[in-house]
């Protein structure tokens, strides 16, 4: 599995690391953050709740598989309120993860892409119009939409959740069978 952690770095990730399902640490609770929707996706996103599922369903989804791959992008900021700068390390980590997603689904059939915030995938998701997601199988969640406890989780893969001042983190996953 080693070559999966050098695989995301190579690809631009800052760290990586491995970890159970059983053991990563879900917190339904997580949830009512989303419901407080201070990103403005709750309810406009399939791949964001509630049309993600319930709290229960994602975890017992979640724990149908058998490892995850976890990494992270670091990147610095002017100050904590550089949202321009911010928004490119979104970009960037999004980058990454397709270069990641390109290698891993050459080597894994059956897999589960988290990411961060909403899927981006289309340019304007169905779910604001009414109808069914265009891409079902394509469609990405966030850790924190399936109630991932991503400041729990990130000391457990050998990652810090804090990088420094006048920084932003993102991490993504990839749950494995």
């Amino acid at each position: 599995m080693e070559h999966l952690i050098n695989m995301c770095i190579e690809f631009g990730a800052y760290n990586a690391g491995i970890i159970d399902v059983d053991k990563i640490p879900f917190d339904e609770n997580l949830r009512s953050y989303c419901e407080m929707n201070y990103c403005g996706s709750y309810g406009k996103n399939y791949a964001c709740p509630p049309g993600v599922g319930t709290a229960k369903e994602v975890i017992q989804k979640a724990k149908t598989y058998k490892m995850a791959l976890v990494f992270q992008s670091v990147s610095t900021l002017e100050d904590s309120f550089d949202f321009e700068g911010m928004a490119e390390a979104a970009a960037e980590h999004s980058k990454t993860a397709k270069e990641i997603l390109n290698q891993i689904s050459k080597e894994y059939s059956d897999f589960l892409q988290l990411t961060v915030g909403e899927c981006d995938i289309c340019s304007e998701c169905t779910q604001s119009e009414g109808k069914p997601c265009r891409l079902p199988d394509k469609s990405v969640s966030s850790l924190e939409a399936y109630c991932m406890n991503v400041s729990v989780l990130a000391p457990l893969c050998g990652m810090q959740y804090i990088n420094g001042k006048d920084t932003v983190t993102y991490f993504g996953a990839f749950l494995i069978k």
